[in-house]
């Protein structure tokens, strides 16, 4: 099961997720997300564990859970919506931007 992990402190690092969810059974994989232009945390993760019950069990125990003075949102991660394929042409309307003269 994939795991939200939302209001972490910029100062967690994917070894503290994975001790942390490592208490409820065996993890696959934790990431923090991080902004790619300042190489940030962006204040939310996600962590893998193949045990649905025990990836149940430690969203039920974690979720509200303090964690470095920061509340944590712990659920299920939903599944991103498919976005629509880009079309070659501008997005935009001509707006007429620019210097006006009157």
């Amino acid at each position: 099961m994939n795991i939200y992990v939302g209001n972490l402190s910029f100062d967690v690092v994917e070894s503290d997720l994975l001790r942390l969810f490592e208490t409820f059974g065996r993890v696959t994989s934790a990431s923090i997300i991080k902004d790619k232009f300042k190489g940030r945390s962006r204040g939310f993760g996600f962590v893998e564990m193949p045990d649905d019950a025990e990836a149940q069990a430690a969203i039920e125990a974690l979720n509200g859970k303090e964690m470095m003075n920061r509340t944590l949102t712990v659920n299920e991660a939903r599944q991103r919506p498919e976005r629509a394929p880009r079309s070659g042409g501008d997005r935009r309307p001509n707006r007429g931007g620019g210097r006006r003269r009157f």
